[in-house]
């Protein structure tokens, strides 16, 4: 009745939902004060005075005609806006035509894959990785190539990503700062996949494009810098959203930019806005496109997540869980006290604690965190870990 391949999908799908899901039953019977979720990167900060200022004066300003439709690709003084940040920051020329306002970083996800993909080309993913890009590849005819990281540093395993590489592979897709693991690649790292990709291109005489999604950017900690890839890759496209850097998650607001440098840029650039208006979004949503425009230059205060990832690595690693510190996002990316995360994790839930299991991520025997929560429940939810670890001793 249905489509075969959506209910296949419908049983692997993210378990960062199922979690969710499971927290919410759990709530209903012990109440949500005693249920410990760690499920949903859901953020916590509420969005800067900026963005508040401009929708009061969108909202209530007597301006005329910012509810219809505008260019597939959006106004284009906020592209803009947007191109003339990201060229002060890369030395790269960007202009507003580079730019495409989207309905959030997945809605771009999704126009850029639909823009470069044919049939069965390969897209390269840097485990443990967003599950869902298994999907937006899928849903435009592309095969995803997984790459397995160096769980000492949660880095990508270069040898390995090398011999990943064929003829078929289209794109290279960088989440940094990761998701899970909060990670930041090293410049070294990214400047050792730049060359490794320019030696391929070369072998096969292909184009490889890599594509940064980079929502976290400007959630880091410890005076970490994320290395600009408009700078490093030539064929390079950026897909953000302002659903962290501005707490405007439910929103759907961001973009696509094509570098320059890319050969044909124009040609890709008219493919995106065709693609942006032919998988249904038409534009990005009007209003918050000017709230975004106004507010470029705007930053959420970060250090109440960086308490709360302070406060979680010291409190679990005391505790004798392995974790690689996190630079960026919102989560810790602990290893699980027994082989089987989906064991573990079930085990958990024992003690009303809601976290996901690495096997969601691509990354089994880890399961992932996300503090962007209230701090009062982590402190609550210490001694249900206490008693999580007595169990596996």
């Amino acid at each position: 009745m249905f489509s075969d391949k959506i209910v296949k999908n419908l049983s692997n799908s993210s378990w960062i939902r199922k979690m969710f899901e499971e927290g919410e039953k759990l709530s209903s019977m012990y109440g949500a004060d005693n249920v410990y979720d760690y499920s949903l990167g859901n953020p916590y900060a509420e969005p800067p005075a900026e963005v508040l200022e401009s929708l009061k004066k969108h909202i209530l300003g007597d301006e005329k005609g910012i509810h219809r439709y505008m260019n597939n690709a959006g106004y284009p003084e906020v592209r803009e806006k947007i191109a003339q940040s990201l060229k002060k920051e890369s030395n790269v020329e960007l202009n507003a035509n580079n730019i495409i306002m989207t309905v959030g970083a997945a809605g771009g996800l999704n126009v850029v894959l639909k823009s470069l993909l044919n049939p069965l080309e390969e897209v390269i993913v840097f485990a443990p990785y967003f599950v869902e890009y298994n999907f937006y590849v899928d849903n435009n005819g592309g095969k995803t190539v997984v790459v397995p990281p160096d769980t000492s540093n949660f880095e990508p395993d270069l040898d390995i990503f090398e011999k990943s590489i064929t003829a078929k592979t289209k794109a290279i897709i960088i989440n940094n700062p990761n998701n899970p693991t909060g990670v930041v690649y090293r410049v070294e790292t990214i400047k050792n996949i730049e060359q490794i990709i320019t030696t391929k291109e070369k072998e096969y005489g292909t184009t490889i494009f890599v594509i940064s999604d980079q929502p976290y950017a400007e959630i880091v900690y410890d005076n970490t810098k994320v290395p600009g890839l408009l700078s490093i890759f030539k064929n390079a496209i950026i897909v953000n959203s302002f659903s962290k850097s501005l707490g405007l998650a439910g929103e759907r607001i961001g973009y696509i930019a094509a570098s320059s440098r890319i050969e044909n840029v124009e040609i890709l650039i008219n493919a995106l806005s065709f693609c942006n208006r032919t998988l249904g979004f038409v534009n990005a949503p009007g209003l918050f496109q000017m709230v975004v425009g106004d507010s470029i230059n705007a930053k959420i205060d970060v250090t109440e997540y960086e308490k709360r990832r302070n406060f979680l690595y010291e409190k679990l690693t005391g505790l004798g869980f392995e974790c690689v510190k996190p630079q960026g996002a919102f989560y810790l990316f602990p290893k699980a006290l027994i082989e089987d995360d989906i064991e573990f994790v079930k085990a958990a839930l024992k003690y009303n604690l809601l976290l996901v299991p690495g096997s969601g991520f691509g990354c089994p025997g880890y399961f992932r965190m996300s503090y962007c929560v209230k701090f009062d429940m982590i402190e609550k939810s210490i001694a249900a870990f206490e008693k999580l670890v007595e169990e596996f001793k």
